[in-house]
């Protein structure tokens, strides 16, 4: 993996990530929003702590471990990735609520316009924020946009000590089942 110089990571700051999507995806994941390590290397949960890639695998969303530079192929197995809000920080508490609030709106429309089965928001935060649902708790929730189910998945984060890779891959795998069934 490529080291970046603290002023590399720096001049990440406020950089866009592009989306890895197409229409009628399985999963749709969406993080909260670009670290400066993803906005560096331009791939999504790029930085070495976070556990997305490891339980993505786990889950048996994918076959193998993917290292994030191969995040294109994930859309040959029916699955995208996206994020609440575009632009890159340190840290997510940099996000202001009306940030938030505007990410779920431009979110719910990607949602309609690319129609996954699945929107997989990897973050309850993250979740309550952008749509406003303060009771929501990880799993399954009643919204939907357009047909899209949503989920909310534990955040992947290296900080989220809450949840192990393998409690994080048991979560994940409920939807990779319930997704697959729909």
């Amino acid at each position: 993996m490529t080291r970046f110089t603290p002023e590399q990571l720096a001049a990440a700051r406020g950089r866009l990530v592009p989306d890895v999507v197409a229409d009628g995806l399985q999963v749709l994941f969406c993080g909260i929003n670009p670290g400066l390590m993803t906005a560096a290397t331009g791939h999504h949960f790029a930085r070495p702590g976070n556990r997305f890639w490891p339980v993505l695998h786990l889950s048996g969303f994918t076959p193998r471990l993917l290292k994030p530079s191969e995040q294109d192929e994930l859309l040959s197995y029916g699955l995208g990735i996206t994020n609440v809000v575009a632009r890159a920080t340190t840290r997510a508490d940099e996000l202001s609520a009306e940030e938030y609030r505007e990410g779920g709106r431009l979110l719910a429309t990607k949602v309609e316009r690319l129609r996954p089965r699945r929107l997989a928001v990897v973050g309850v935060t993250a979740y309550r924020a952008a749509f406003d649902d303060r009771k929501a708790q990880v799993g399954p929730q009643e919204r939907t946009i357009g047909d899209t189910r949503v989920w909310v998945l534990p955040n992947p984060s290296g900080l989220n000590a809450h949840w192990t890779a393998a409690t994080m891959a048991e979560e994940y795998g409920r939807l990779r089942v319930a997704a697959a069934e729909a």
